[in-house]
C-alpha cells in the first residue's frame, strides 16, 4: 500500500507575499503622490504607503542573503536605477517631460538599493576580515557626495559631468526621498541584524521610534504651530513601524517569485501614473 503524504504549506506569508503587499502599499502612495494637487486623494493613502520601502528593503536584504548570484541580483537593479536616475537628471536640470506645474518624480528607490548593496557587501567582506574592500565598498558610498561636492568646487569645469554621474552611474545618497540617509540607516539595521528575525524586527522598531517620533519631532518643532499630534496626521513616517509584524510573519520561503514582473512593475507604474496625473492636470486646468 502506497503511503500518501501531504504536504503543508509552512504558517506564515512568503517573501512574495510581502512583495504583493509592499506592491500595494506604494501603488497607494503614489497614487497620492502624483494626484495629490487634485485634493481628491485622502492623505491616508500615504499613510499605508509608509509600510512600502521597509518592507522593500526587508526583502532586499533576503534576496541579497540568499540569492545564487550577487552580480546578476545587483546588476538588475544596477541597470533600473541607472536609466530612472540618468531621467531624473534630465528632467531635474535639462527640463525634460517636466509637468506643466514644475512637477516631476523624484522616486529613487531603486538608487537606494543600488547604493545599500554595496555596502552590505561591504559589510560581508569585514565579516571575512577582508579590511581594504571591506572598508571602501561602507566608506566611499557614504562619503561620494561630500566628494562630490567638493570635486566641483574646486574643479567648475567638473560640475556637470559629475552631476550626471551622481546621477546615474555612480550614485549618491541624498537628504530626502527615496535615497535619503534615513532609508540608507533602516537598510543597514535591517541588514546587520538579519540572521536574527526577532532581534532584526526589535532593532527595526527601535529605528523607527527614533527616526519616526525623536528626529520627525525635533524637526517638526521647528515650524510655527507644531503639536506632536502632527507626526500621526502630517508628519507620519512612524506608520512604516506596522511593517514590523509582517516582517514577523515571514515564514523564510521565497514564494512564487515574480521576479521580473517586480523589476518592471516599479519603472512602468511610477511612468504611467505620471503620464496620467500630467494628462489630468491639463483637463484641468
Amino acid at each position: 500500500m502506497d503511503v500518501i503524504q501531504q504536504r503543508t504549506k509552512p504558517a506564515g506569508m512568503t517573501e512574495t507575499g510581502l512583495k504583493w503587499i509592499a506592491l500595494a502599499a506604494m501603488v497607494l502612495d503614489h497614487v497620492h503622490y502624483f494626484f495629490g494637487f487634485t485634493g481628491w486623494i485622502p492623505e491616508w493613502f500615504s499613510m499605508v504607503g509608509r509600510i512600502g520601502a521597509p518592507l522593500f528593503l526587508f526583502c532586499l536584504v533576503e534576496g541579497f542573503t540568499h540569492t545564487h548570484s550577487r552580480k546578476r541580483y545587483f546588476a538588475r537593479v544596477y541597470v533600473l536605477s541607472t536609466g530612472m536616475s540618468a531621467l531624473l537628471f534630465l528632467m531635474t536640470y535639462g527640463g525634460v517631460l517636466v509637468r506643466p506645474d514644475g512637477f516631476y518624480p523624484l522616486n529613487g528607490m531603486m538608487t537606494t538599493f543600488v547604493i545599500l548593496m554595496v555596502m552590505w557587501q561591504g559589510v560581508d567582506w569585514l565579516e571575512q576580515r577582508k579590511l581594504f574592500p571591506g572598508l571602501a565598498a561602507v566608506i566611499l558610498p557614504l562619503a561620494w557626495p561630500f566628494l562630490a561636492t567638493g570635486l566641483s568646487v574646486m574643479f567648475p569645469a567638473l560640475m556637470n559631468p559629475l552631476g550626471f554621474l551622481c546621477y546615474s552611474f555612480v550614485p549618491m545618497w541624498g537628504i530626502t526621498g527615496d535615497s535619503s540617509w534615513p532609508v540608507l540607516v533602516m537598510g543597514m539595521v535591517l541588514y546587520l541584524f538579519r540572521k536574527h528575525r526577532k532581534t532584526q524586527v526589535a532593532a527595526f522598531c527601535v529605528y523607527y521610534i527614533l527616526y519616526g517620533v525623536v528626529y520627525m519631532g525635533l524637526m517638526a518643532s521647528r515650524l510655527p504651530g507644531f503639536s506632536w499630534g502632527q507626526l500621526f496626521t502630517e508628519y507620519y513616517e512612524i506608520y512604516g513601524i506596522l511593517a514590523a509584524p509582517l516582517m514577523l510573519w515571514y515564514n523564510g520561503k521565497r514564494g512564487r517569485g515574480h521576479k521580473m514582473l517586480f523589476y518592471v512593475f516599479y519603472p512602468a507604474h511610477v511612468y504611467i501614473l505620471y503620464a496620467l496625473s500630467w494628462g489630468l492636470y491639463l483637463v484641468l486646468n
